[in-house]
């Protein structure tokens, strides 16, 4: 039986740190989500896949998504011998792709179909994204808008998704259902630009290139600033109304680890990481507010 949890910690950093903040059931939700998302960026990312490749491969998830699954175990065994990437934790969520499907199956329907519906729609975009990448299939965003629509889509969605089953799993934020839908897309986005910035560097390294040239320093920084302001916002909402105490702090949570990370780049530069103690200090903040929540 697949170890959902053990692959979180070796696909992710940030979500590994953020998912168990959750309780049940949205806790399982969020972790199949992202492992789907996961599955996903790893065929984006496959430098060793050619474009065909990596684009017939998002294909192939996205008819898996809608609903075609006879042929599951046999599509990820084809994924895995195949190696689109030497990350052997990627390698082995590929492996579990069959686990990972029926885990979703055994979902609430609406939340099931959530899942389906956002991931699906993200699949196709990092298709289109994939299609206009260079025979090298190296991607080289040249305006704030296609930035803002790459952004959107590999995170805007991931927020439209997030918003879907809070509101399922959390009657209290009804109230509060039309800020969150407002400012989902933006929670997402701006985490992503954070980590756009602060891996430019690598990313120049490896051939890719998400922050256009024509786009000044001090504009990119603007945006992130204002994005984050939103995500904020976004966190404030679920707290006002008395929002799960899980959701909050998973909410919260990268947040302020972005806030912290865009700082550091500002000062030191692409590439500047958060130290391990100041992320621990973060995470234990962000805990104890948790757990005075549930004690109330």
């Amino acid at each position: 039986m697949a170890d959902f949890d053990d692959l979180l910690l070796k696909t992710s950093r940030t979500f590994a740190l953020s998912i168990p903040l959750l309780e049940e059931p949205v806790r399982r939700q969020v972790t199949i989500a992202y492992l789907m998302f996961r599955i996903a960026d790893t065929f984006e990312d496959a430098a060793v896949w050619t474009r065909e490749e990596r684009i017939r491969g998002l294909e192939q998830l996205g008819e898996l998504l809608a609903g075609d699954r006879t042929d599951v175990e046999e599509l990820a065994g084809g994924w895995v011998g195949r190696r689109p990437t030497e990350h052997e934790g990627y390698l082995e969520l590929l492996s579990e792709t069959p686990a990972v499907f029926a885990e979703l199956a055994s979902f609430d329907e609406r939340a099931r179909r959530a899942i389906e519906h956002h991931t699906g729609r993200t699949v196709a975009g990092m298709a289109r994204v994939v299609a206009g990448a260079d025979d090298d299939g190296r991607l080289r965003l040249e305006s704030l808008d296609e930035l803002q629509e790459y952004c959107y889509i590999v995170a805007g969605i991931v927020g439209e998704l997030l918003t879907d089953l809070f509101l399922l799993a959390d009657p209290a934020l009804d109230a509060v259902a039309g800020r969150l839908r407002e400012r989902a897309a933006t929670f997402g986005e701006a985490l992503q630009l954070v980590n756009i910035v602060k891996d430019a560097a690598d990313d120049r390294e490896e051939g890719r290139r998400f922050l256009p040239r024509s786009l000044e320093r001090e504009r990119v920084f603007e945006l992130a600033r204002a994005d984050l302001e939103v995500a904020q916002a976004y966190t404030e909402a679920i707290h006002s109304v008395g929002g799960s105490a899980g959701i909050v702090a998973f909410t919260t949570l990268p947040v302020r680890l972005a806030w912290a990370a865009l700082e550091e780049v500002e000062r030191r530069g692409p590439g500047a990481k958060v130290g391990r103690d100041e992320v621990l200090r973060i995470f234990a903040e962000v805990t104890r507010e948790r757990e005075s929540a549930l004690a109330r």
